[in-house]
């Protein structure tokens, strides 16, 4: 079994690129999605951001408000990721040993490099995308203020630094029926070892 990471800067693509080779028939684990869910089932969370205001009406914990709150706190950005980034690790060798009968499975994990996941993948596919379009999807998709989508942008390792951390690159620039066409030709060379 061929374990790759899909990784990539806040709005690449990665989803995108899940979703195509997810219509391909692999098998992929989205850690973005199964950080989410950790967010409402891991009590230690709550406990350690009892006294910010990141709860929504409801008393969940609000993706919003924790994100604007620890983007813009380094020490609480720690602190979260010293909880979540081990259950996500837990959660990628749960399904790794679910498909271990499948050739090659994949995993979005945007974090890769910054929770020093790397040892447990076989290969690492990078989704690059220019910054001046990242930020701007940033400014359309998610409404971030320019100041917001920089201070997000700039969280993440530079694109520049994981290229020469991953043993594929596909580059985003373009439309998505290009993006489509690179992700099949990926996936063709893949097939071929």
């Amino acid at each position: 079994m061929i374990r790759i990471a899909i990784t990539g800067n806040i709005a690449a693509g990665k989803t995108a690129v899940q979703k195509i080779i997810e219509k391909y028939g692999y098998k992929v684990l989205d850690t973005d999605k199964a950080g989410h869910e950790l967010l409402d089932q891991l009590p230690e969370i709550k406990q350690a951001f009892k006294n910010y205001d990141v709860f929504s009406d409801t008393g969940e914990i609000s993706r919003e408000k924790l994100g604007k709150l620890v983007f813009s706190d380094k020490e609480l950005k720690k602190k979260l990721e010293g909880i979540i980034h081990p259950q996500i690790r837990k959660e990628l060798i749960k399904f790794f040993n679910t498909n271990k009968s499948e050739p090659v499975i994949f995993a979005g994990i945007p974090l890769l490099f910054e929770s020093n996941m790397r040892d447990i993948f076989d290969k690492v596919l990078l989704i690059y995308t220019d910054d001046e379009i990242r930020k701007k999807r940033l400014l359309l998709r998610n409404n971030y203020t320019p100041e917001y989508a920089g201070i997000r942008m700039k969280s993440q390792i530079p694109q520049e630094e994981k290229k020469l951390l991953s043993d594929y690159i596909i580059y985003n620039n373009g439309t998505l029926s290009d993006l489509e066409r690179s992700v099949e030709k990926f996936l063709t060379e893949q097939t071929k070892h």
